[in-house]
């Protein structure tokens, strides 16, 4: 009874009631509510609010899905998350599918990882705010930094990466394209030179799908894990990328930070890093 009454469960006449003791006549309608929906384990809950929720994807999760996974997704997830909260609910899959396609949704994607990136997560709650998340996307104004581990030894201290990006439409495939495709830009430095990998922090420039492992791959430094695209070494099972830092202006317009740090597994020293330069925008080399 002192845990339905702690969570906000009993309710008198419609009236939540925390204490035991109150008074209730023998006319009183007692009603308890449901348990409060709990957050889906595969995914770790950084911040949410009245518009937005913001988590951090495990690696091996899809953000959205797939023609050969549907159902297992970050986007699905949390969509039964908000979903179950809300006092309209649609509990069957159809029911679901038809409220998604008419744009009924009660989470909205804004932004994606691959399935092997870990990290942070932007989610919109109504189309309004996903609109003005994706137009800070668009005009890089969003603060985006990962942390990845890389085979080999990187010379350079810091650099900046510029280079076009194409994408096969059969295969999804991205590559580095000569003079052709879209611009990709991003920023790194070196967090730690070890024997036979680097740890480096990125920032990006822009948003092209797939441009991070791409980029470094063309480097001559592949990210490890990776072997998609040309790693030899999967000494964690995964490819090292994870989306540390993410940086927004939300709907009241109030500036938000979040960070997230990598596996402790791959040693990255110093964490969280610094925000950048004030005189810079957010996101842009």
């Amino acid at each position: 009874m002192r845990g339905w009454l702690a969570a906000g469960r009993v309710r008198v006449d419609g009236v939540v009631v925390d204490r035991g003791d109150a008074d209730v006549s023998e006319a009183a309608r007692v009603t308890l509510g449901a348990p409060a929906p709990s957050f889906p384990s595969a995914l770790r809950l950084v911040h949410e609010d009245d518009d937005l929720i913001v988590v951090e994807k495990p690696p091996g999760l899809l953000t959205v899905a797939t023609e050969r996974e549907r159902e297992r997704t970050a986007y699905r997830l949390l969509f039964d998350y908000v979903r179950s909260a809300s006092p309209f609910q649609a509990p069957q899959p159809k029911a679901r599918r038809r409220r998604e396609r008419r744009g009924a949704s009660v989470i909205f994607i804004v932004h994606r990882l691959d399935r092997e990136t870990s990290g942070l997560l932007v989610f919109a709650k109504s189309a309004a705010v996903k609109r003005a998340l994706q137009a800070q996307f668009a005009a890089r104004a969003v603060e985006r930094g990962y942390v990845a581990v890389v085979e080999g030894r990187v010379r350079d201290d810091a650099g900046t990466l510029r280079d076009r990006i194409v994408e096969d439409p059969t295969t999804l495939r991205v590559r580095i394209g000569r003079g052709i495709g879209r611009e990709a830009i991003m920023e790194y430095r070196v967090r730690e030179r070890r024997a036979r990998s680097t740890v480096l922090e990125l920032r990006l420039g822009t948003g092209r799908r797939g441009q991070i492992r791409a980029q470094l791959a063309a480097l001559g430094h592949p990210i490890v894990g990776d072997r998609a695209f040309g790693a030899t070494t999967d000494p964690f099972r995964r490819v090292c990328l994870h989306a540390a830092v993410l940086g927004f202006t939300d709907a009241r317009g109030r500036a938000q930070r979040f960070t997230s740090p990598p596996p402790t597994s791959w040693g990255a020293p110093t964490w969280p890093p610094k925000p950048p330069d004030a005189r810079r925008v957010p996101g842009n080399p």
